[in-house]
C-alpha cells in the first residue's frame, strides 16, 4: 500500500523505492516511505557499513566545496543534488562567502519539491528538475536560471550519483558536455561506489539495488579516472573518501569507505 502525506508531490509512486530516498534514510533523514526503507534494510544486509558510507560521502562533499571556494570558485552545478539534508551546498558555500550561487539539479520529484521549499526565500540558489545525464536540457535550464555565468570558473558537483549512470548512457560523454560548457578554471568532484573497495559487498548491492528505480553500476579507479578526461586531478587523486583532504585526525577504515572520491580542474 503506498504512503500519501502532505510533503509528496501528486504522481509520486511512495510504493516504488528510489536511491535520492534511499540515501536520505541512511543520512537518518525523514524523507522517505516504507518502500524506501525496506530497500535500505537490504542494503544495510548487503553492505553493513552502509550508513558510514553516506556519512563520509556527505562529509566529502562538503570538504570538495570548501575546497573550490578556496580557489575562488563562486558558482556551483550541483548533479543529482538529492534530498536536502544538513550540509546543503548552498549553505555550505554561502557560510564562506554570501553571495556564492548555486543550482541544484535532480529528478526525483520529493527531492525537487524539497529544494524548492527550502530554497524559496533565496535568491542566490535554486532547484532545476532535470536528469543530469541530458547534459544540453540541464545547461540550457541553468542558463535560464541566470545564476549560474558559464563565461566565469564553475564547480560541478557530482557527489555519489555516477554510479547510476549505465554503461550505455557514455558517462565519459556526460562528463565531457560539462567539461565542454565551462571555462579553464573550473573544477569537478566525483564520488561513486567502486567494486575496487570489498567486490562481495559491493555485488550484493548491485543486486539489491537492481530492485529499485536507480540500478548501481560501481566503476573502478581506471573508469572513474576516464571521467577527468581534460582534468587535472588534485592531490590526493583518486582515493576512498576519507583520504580526500581530511580536516583531521581520521579513524575511519578507507577499505571500507566502499566509494572512491576526486577533484580535478580543468586545464
Amino acid at each position: 500500500m503506498s504512503e500519501r502525506v502532505s510533503w509528496v508531490p501528486e504522481g509520486v509512486d511512495t510504493g516504488r523505492p528510489s536511491a535520492a530516498r534511499l540515501y536520505d534514510y541512511l543520512l537518518g533523514g525523514g524523507h522517505n516511505f516504507a518502500a524506501d526503507r525496506a530497500l535500505a534494510e537490504k542494503f544495510l544486509q548487503a553492505q553493513p557499513n552502509a550508513r558510514a558510507i553516506a556519512r563520509l560521502n556527505r562529509a566529502f562533499l562538503r570538504r570538495a566545496v570548501l575546497f573550490m571556494i578556496e580557489r575562488g570558485i563562486r558558482q556551483f552545478l550541483d548533479l543529482g543534488s538529492g534530498i536536502p539534508t544538513v550540509g546543503n551546498v548552498h549553505e555550505i558555500a554561502q557560510k564562506a562567502d554570501p553571495e556564492a550561487r548555486v543550482v541544484y539539479v535532480d529528478f526525483e520529484e520529493v527531492a525537487v519539491a524539497h529544494s524548492q521549499l527550502i530554497l524559496e526565500q533565496d535568491p542566490r540558489a535554486t532547484i532545476i528538475q532535470e536528469d543530469m545525464t541530458k547534459p544540453a536540457e540541464v545547461l540550457a535550464a541553468a542558463r535560464y536560471s541566470g545564476l549560474v555565468d558559464f563565461a566565469e570558473p564553475v564547480g560541478v558537483l557530482t557527489a555519489g550519483v555516477f554510479h547510476f549512470v549505465p554503461p550505455q548512457a557514455d558517462p565519459n560523454a556526460i562528463v565531457a558536455a560539462y567539461r565542454d560548457a565551462v571555462p579553464v578554471g573550473s573544477y569537478l568532484a566525483v564520488s561513486q561506489f567502486t567494486q575496487d573497495l570489498q567486490p562481495e559487498e559491493m555485488a550484493g548491492i548491485v543486486e539489491v539495488m537492481k530492485k529499485s528505480q536507480n540500478p548501481m553500476y560501481p566503476r573502478t579507479k581506471a573508469e572513474i579516472e576516464a571521467l577527468f578526461d581534460g582534468f587535472e586531478l588534485e592531490e590526493p587523486g583518486i582515493v576512498p573518501t576519507p583520504l580526500w583532504r581530511p580536516e583531521s585526525t581520521n579513524t575511519d577504515d578507507p577499505d571500507k569507505a566502499g566509494i572512491y572520491a576526486a577533484v580535478g580542474r580543468k586545464v
